[in-house]
């Protein structure tokens, strides 16, 4: 079982697709409570395939964890379905910046509150995203289709903080943007982490 001091714990996991393609091997992590932790690796190591086996997205995409096992806040979580695991806690951000690009960018962030079993309501989640995100209360009206990859991202990330997370899985949030934009999300996240306590890990 997880130690205290521990969130989240990967045991030697394996991981294939269609019971067949052999795509993860051995990996093992384990990410504090209130901690960061980054997963490095080349394209196509399987870093997104392992947040998908903890988040269980990896079940939409005929994929399994055929060994070792995943462990949230002590509990087994590897054979659970991904609104299960959603709801104890853990949300995953993915690469891409998927916002719902017809609705607005406070529609977005709404959308995420619906995910949350415990925390806070809905006025105050907003209040804490525009808090650690004060450009998306300046376009909180506007439609996220057209807003900039930065602010996207913003959003995909305030939707995810709207679930009340203990644990936010993020894919790629660096990807496609500046570097200014990159420093000032980063900044964020560390704020978040240290603010909120959410355990955090990135790819």
């Amino acid at each position: 079982m997880s130690t205290p001091e521990s969130i989240l714990k990967i045991n030697n996991i394996e991981v294939k697709y269609h019971e067949v393609i052999l795509v993860v091997k051995g990996v093992s992590i384990e990410v504090p409570k209130k901690g960061i932790i980054a997963l490095l690796g080349a394209n196509g190591a399987g870093k997104s395939t392992t947040l998908k086996a903890i988040s269980g997205l990896l079940k939409h995409e005929d994929g399994q964890v055929t060994d070792g096992s995943i462990e949230f806040m002590g509990e087994r979580i590897d054979r659970m379905g991904p609104e299960k695991i959603a709801k104890m806690g853990i949300v995953q951000v993915i690469e891409g910046r998927r916002v719902f690009e017809h609705l607005t960018v406070e529609q977005n962030l709404k959308v995420g509150a619906h995910m949350r079993k415990y925390g806070r309501s809905v006025k105050e989640g907003l209040e804490m995203v525009y808090h650690y995100f004060p450009r998306l209360k300046e376009k909180r009206t506007e439609t996220a289709g057209f807003i900039s990859g930065g602010e996207q991202q913003m959003t995909v990330v305030g939707r995810a903080l709207m679930t009340s997370p203990k644990l936010i899985l993020l894919d790629e949030p660096s990807m496609g943007l500046a570097p200014l934009l990159i420093h000032e999300i980063f900044n964020i996240i560390t704020k978040l982490n240290q603010e909120e306590g959410i355990s955090i890990l990135l790819v």
